[in-house]
């Protein structure tokens, strides 16, 4: 039985959501040429597998019928379609693009193609680096994302009974992911991003815990801008494993956006390969099903490394530090891991451990006794 599944074709990346818009999905072929020329779709225990189209019954368990109609006439090219109305607009984060419904359904359907290998037992984990469209909402489009799909992977999970956490760590909230599940307690969320109060979309705070039954399980962790590994992997590791093993799911969702890294012109943090794999090697050592997703990472030549290191703790091997020199001579740096670490200003470096106590305390003050934890 093969270890890990890793979903892609290249339909996945030909699409463009505008000349200038900092979401590339070819940034995804690069991931792609990066693992193939490691060999790791050779590997015994790895299955590479072409994704499948979400139908509109399965993206109807989150969006609404007329925001999924609007979508397909809008990238159809049918006039008469408001699109200001369901978040799209030319210049703003969210383009109308040609063919817009199947190509976010192909990424939707992945994710969902996923979700079943997981849940069946057929693979342990499974990677779509094309999902983690973690912004949009039921009606509309928001942040680059017009279907969300880990929110509806979640919800097939619960429709197949069950409970599911799900760790998100873009650098960007995971507010449309939140929203779907406020108010349920079968689904904890923790989200790990940096401060609602410096980047999009301006929430994901701590006082944001849920609501009726789902007081307590929901989770976010806010990082201080220019927060680095160190820091970054202290937070995470005293908020993130401790949660989940007490809410004890019977899978793992993570959403692994690369826009924490350093060099991403969109945000602010400065984690490097090595603090990025520290998270994900955290994950697997969770021990659950897992499904992973991709989701933020603007720079173009800085996504493929780390994702390419996370299939790795997937499959539990580890590549080479040389780049291939095929990639190498076209994207890369010489190195897959990181080689220097980004110095960040003493002063800037008070406020940062400043922040973290803070957080971290006020998470462990109201969310950990909700799982029986020790504040």
């Amino acid at each position: 039985m093969p270890r890990a599944a890793f979903i892609y074709q290249d339909a996945l990346s030909r699409h463009e959501l505008r000349s200038d818009h900092p979401m590339r999905p070819v940034r995804l072929r690069y991931t792609y040429e990066l693992l193939r020329e490691y060999g790791a779709f050779d590997h015994p225990d790895a299955v590479l597998v072409d994704p499948r189209s979400a139908t509109e019954e399965e993206l109807a368990w989150l969006h609404t019928p007329d925001y999924i109609a609007a979508v397909k006439a809008l990238g159809s090219g049918t006039e008469g379609v408001d699109g200001a109305r369901f978040g799209f607009s030319g210049q703003g984060d969210n383009p109308v693009y040609p063919n817009m419904f199947e190509a976010a359904a192909l990424s939707t359907g992945g994710s969902l193609l996923a979700a079943e290998m997981v849940a069946s037992g057929e693979v342990r984990a499974a990677f779509n680096i094309s999902g983690g469209l973690h912004h949009a909402a039921s009606g509309h489009a928001s942040g680059f994302c017009v279907f969300n799909d880990p929110a509806l992977a979640v919800h097939y999970f619960l429709n197949k009974g069950m409970r599911v956490a799900y760790v998100d760590i873009d650098a960007h909230h995971g507010d449309g992911v939140q929203e779907a599940f406020y108010g349920d307690d079968r689904v904890l969320t923790i989200s790990v991003h940096e401060s609602g109060q410096y980047l999009f979309p301006g929430t994901g705070f701590v006082s944001e815990v849920g609501t009726g039954a789902g007081r307590g399980y929901s989770v976010n962790l806010p990082l201080y801008p220019y927060t680095g590994d160190d820091d970054y992997l202290e937070a995470f590791s005293q908020v993130v494993p401790p949660l989940v093993r007490a809410f004890a799911p019977d899978v793992l969702v993570t959403q692994l956006g690369i826009d924490s890294y350093h060099s991403d012109p969109l945000t602010h943090l400065q984690v490097t390969t090595e603090g990025y794999i520290e998270a994900v090697r955290q994950f697997a050592g969770l021990g659950l099903p897992w499904l992973s997703l991709g989701g933020g990472g603007y720079d173009v030549n800085a996504v493929a490394t780390p994702w390419t290191l996370a299939f790795g703790v997937m499959l539990g091997t580890e590549w080479p530090d040389q780049l291939p020199t095929k990639f190498d001579q076209e994207h890369g740096t010489g190195s897959l891991r990181d080689q220097l670490i980004p110095e960040v200003p003493s002063n800037v470096k008070t406020d940062i451990r400043r922040h973290l106590e803070d957080t971290v305390g006020e998470i462990r003050q109201q969310i950990f006794p909700v799982h029986g934890l020790t504040p």
